[in-house]
């Protein structure tokens, strides 16, 4: 009755509900509920709820890592998934670690001139950075 279907079967729009859905699985694992948008409120494709009731994340779901200039200030958390592994990062907090650490010298145009950067498959130091941000299964 059931069949999977293989994710490069899907259009981009199934796509990204299926990786939503993925994701907020990881989530309610973490005690977190996850609300879509219908549109990107704020910056975010979906709002991540604690059950403290204190936590409340705005969270912008991609398909790889990125910095944006368009997500600064806006108190927007990062989500993707790489492989088995998916992340959850402070936007703002991973582009000043970036700066702090020369990781995005003025010798990048796409973050200094274009004002977005993105890397397929996580770079070693990003891994490292990250380890902090993995959400586990």
């Amino acid at each position: 009755m059931f069949a999977r279907v293989p994710y490069t079967d899907l259009n981009s729009r199934q796509r990204e509900n299926y990786n939503f859905h993925k994701f907020a699985a990881r989530m309610a694992d973490y005690g977190f509920n996850c609300i879509r948008l219908t549109d990107d409120w704020q910056g975010a494709d979906f709002i991540a709820i604690h059950i403290d009731g204190e936590t409340f994340l705005k969270v912008q779901l991609k398909g790889r890592l990125i910095i944006d200039r368009k997500y600064l200030g806006k108190k927007i958390h990062i989500g993707f998934l790489s492989g088995n592994d998916a992340y959850l990062y402070d936007h703002d907090a991973f582009v000043r670690h970036l700066e702090v650490n020369g990781l995005i010298g003025d010798g990048s145009v796409s973050w200094h001139v274009q004002g977005f950067r993105s890397w397929p498959s996580p770079p070693a130091w990003a891994i490292s950075y990250l380890q902090d941000f993995r959400i586990s299964t």
